[in-house]
């Protein structure tokens, strides 16, 4: 009868076509320019590796765990079918399975899970076929690559980058018997998930290995005792770019709507890993060195603790795994907490004691004065972050958002782009979605509007309090100050615009006309309609995004010309095969010349003086170099700080605010709050780059001597003052004050 059956049923089975023709649904994988992932989107995160290059210890890891006698079987092991039946009699119950690996691929790929003994014949007669087909090595090719590991891994290589960090080549022992042993149960043995289960299956596994042989005895005992790294977050790559990794899903899912999380799409954007790295450090530490200033808010939350027995209840780290990461950002337990030193369990399971130094940024939250639902107490949930020196101190998430992007001012790549603080708390991307008012920021558009007009870096303008009738507003009279509620009197522009005078960028405003600014503004790719033609545009009251100001800065970087800015390279599908390329706008087309050479060189000279003597005069004082220019901008009431720089080759603006705009708080302007970000970025950015200088074009007249030589259009030159005359008018520009905070 058996015999009737399986000579109706074998011609019947399915095609190996699926098994033969391997196409597994690999991910849409985003990439740096320099090859690095930056984020992969798919139901199934796969990384396919042929059998060659899967290490040894893996393979025989695998082994041990699921089918020692692959090798020597046909497909089914009888020897492991009696051995399983006899330790399952023993057990009094079915407690041991005898599935070997090609039964497990004859199953994932062509069957279901149910157990009717219909099923397991199925399975048997196409094990059968399977190893009359394919050789020993495609088998277990295919059962690496297919078998699912939790965690949405599908095969040994996606899970050792998603459990581990690292490439499947890496792996120790330990490691690759953690993973081996995921296949029984992915759900109960998934070291994130259940690492005590996961370490009890290791152990079985390590056995094993050691009984048949893999391993040797110190081999075992090593890989016993060493500690397994588990990663926790599992959007962490080798590089935080989650934002742009985001926007490029974006742009090759409005491109290619069909299948373009199974086809194995590569996208590689601009970024360059080194730098962006270098922006996404700098960004946060600017926002926590000013979230420090503006002191402890208290416990995140507080974590029921009554039915928790002790200290080292399992119970403990399953709340704390509920509580995510935030960078570097770990989240803690108070066990106990008094003024002189507090006890906490930190995710991972590790307690520590915190005193001295590393409590005292909490200090005010730990007497009785402090509110009840802020006090540190026990099971109070904090914030615990390592210093300078490696030791955990007390710290908390921020409150206050952030954003930076640099660009190529030659052709619009983005080199680095940060949206916020971070992604996996706040995915709102502030760089490209954030409009802001640009405060001071804005004046060099307004400036160099004013040299189209007849203005020039030595022209005297009055620094002088204005008021604007009620009668010219229509509301309320308008009385704008300086920030520093200081006025000087007549100054040349170039000294104006380093020192971000308010009442000297109104009356060039005034001068020229609001409807004229409006216009000329758009020239650099802002939205003329987000910019209405008041007088308060020369304060930066209009709306604006980062995107947006670093476009526009880029044009005095470029000499002139308003590039695209662009973060995806190209697209390639899964054979390599290119499937688009981005069109880059070149600086030097004049076709893209959207303001003249001169006035683009005079701006980059009065910017310069921002960064050497003016309000960002820090950034030349730190970074050592003559060749930086920018603009700090500071809102009113301190609601927007931003810095937007460049070197002639790179650009690049950040911007520190509130969600919901309020204020950030006395003398946080562009320069104190903004400003650190940028600088921490060119740090790197700027590393082997040599001091650079644009060329004076033609048709300029040059105006004094030294640091006081300035240029003016040809044209003009015949109605500017002598420059000796100017120099008795005005004083030479002042040496800047590094201790003091910075004027906006």
């Amino acid at each position: 009868m058996a015999l009737i059956v399986l000579v109706l049923t074998y011609p019947n089975l399915p095609s190996l076509e699926v098994l033969t023709d391997y196409r597994p649904k690999i991910p849409l994988r985003v990439y740096t320019a320099d090859g690095f992932l930056i984020g992969e989107f798919g139901e199934e995160r796969r990384a396919v590796v042929a059998i060659a290059d899967v290490p040894a210890v893996m393979k025989h890891a695998i082994l041990a765990a699921e089918d020692d006698r692959f090798y020597q079987h046909g497909g089914i092991d009888y020897t492991g079918v009696l051995r399983a039946i006899g330790a399952n009699l023993v057990g009094g119950g079915k407690r041991q399975g005898a599935s070997t690996i090609t039964q497990q691929v004859a199953r994932n790929f062509f069957l279901t899970g149910e157990k009717t003994y219909t099923r397991k014949l199925y399975e048997a007669l196409l094990s059968f076929k399977i190893e009359s087909n394919l050789s020993k090595d495609q088998i277990f090719e295919l059962y690496i690559n297919q078998i699912f590991l939790g965690q949405r891994a599908y095969g040994f290589a996606a899970a050792a980058q998603i459990y581990f960090g690292k490439p499947l080549k890496d792996i120790s022992i330990a490691e690759a018997a953690m993973l081996a042993g995921l296949p029984k149960a992915p759900s109960a043995y998934n070291p994130i998930v259940n690492p005590n289960r996961a370490r009890l299956r290791q152990h079985y596994v390590l056995r094993r290995m050691r009984e048949l042989g893999h391993i040797t005895d110190a081999q075992y005992e090593a890989a016993v005792k060493e500690p397994l790294v588990v990663k926790r977050e599992l959007a962490e790559y080798a590089v935080h770019a989650e934002y742009v990794a985001e926007m490029a899903r974006q742009i090759a899912a409005e491109r290619f709507p069909e299948d373009v999380y199974s086809r194995g799409m590569k996208i590689y954007t601009t970024l360059i890993k080194a730098e962006q790295e270098a922006a996404y450090i700098s960004l946060r530490k600017g926002v926590m060195d000013y979230d420090r200033r503006h002191g402890y808010r208290g416990a995140e939350s507080y974590l029921d603790m009554k039915d928790i027995k002790s200290d080292q209840d399992e119970a403990i780290d399953e709340a704390l795994q509920d509580i995510p990461d935030a960078g570097d950002l770990i989240p803690a337990l108070v066990l106990a907490a008094d003024t002189k030193q507090i006890k906490v369990y930190r995710k991972g399971g590790e307690t520590l004691t915190l005193t001295g130094d590393a409590m005292k940024f909490a200090a005010k939250m730990l007497d009785d004065k402090a509110p009840p639902n802020k006090r540190l107490r026990r099971s109070a949930i904090v914030r615990l972050q390592k210093d300078d020196k490696g030791a955990w101190q007390i710290s908390q998430l921020p409150e206050v958002e952030s954003a930076f992007v640099a660009v190529d001012p030659k052709d619009g790549s983005i080199r680095a782009l940060v949206g916020g603080f971070d992604f996996n708390r706040n995915k709102f991307n502030h760089v490209t979605q954030a409009w802001r008012q640009p405060g001071s920021s804005f004046k060099p558009f307004i400036y160099s509007a004013s040299l189209e007009k007849g203005f020039g870096p030595n022209s005297i303008i009055a620094d002088e309090p204005i008021v604007i009738p009620a009668s010219q507003t229509g509301a309320a009279a308008w009385e704008p100050h300086n920030y520093d509620g200081r006025y000087e009197g007549p100054m040349r522009m170039r000294t104006a615009l380093a020192k971000s005078k308010n009442m000297v960028s109104i009356r060039i405003l005034q001068t020229i006309g609001t409807h004229y600014a409006q216009d000329y503004a758009a020239r650099f790719g802002f939205d003329a309609a987000k910019h209405p033609p008041y007088l308060t545009m020369a304060l930066g009251a209009g709306s604006v995004t980062p995107w947006q100001m670093v476009t526009a800065y880029s044009v005095f970087a470029n000499g002139g010309f308003l590039i695209n800015p662009f973060v995806v390279r190209e697209i390639r599908d899964g054979a390599n095969q290119l499937l688009a390329v981005s069109a880059a706008t070149e600086a030097g087309n004049e076709a893209a010349r959207v303001i003249d050479p001169r006035n683009a060189f005079m701006m980059d000279a009065m910017l310069r003086d921002v960064t050497i003597y003016g309000t960002a005069a820090k950034a030349s004082a730190i970074l050592k170099r003559h060749d930086l220019a920018g603009k700090t901008g500071t809102t009113n009431e301190y609601v927007d700080a931003w810095f937007c720089g460049y070197q002639m080759t790179v650009s690049g603006c950040a911007w520190i605010g509130f969600d919901q705009p309020r204020k950030l708080g006395d003398k946080e302007t562009g320069g104190a709050a903004a400003l650190p970000i940028w600088i921490g970025y060119m740090n790197r950015a700027l590393k082997d780059v040599p001091m650079l200088l644009p060329q004076a074009p033609e048709g300029l007249v040059a105006i004094g001597e030294g640091k006081e030589r300035s240029y003016i259009y040809a044209e003009n030159a015949a109605k500017e003052k002598p420059a000796e005359e100017e120099a008795q008018e005005t004083a030479p520009l002042p040496k800047p004050d590094l201790s003091a905070p910075p004027a906006d």
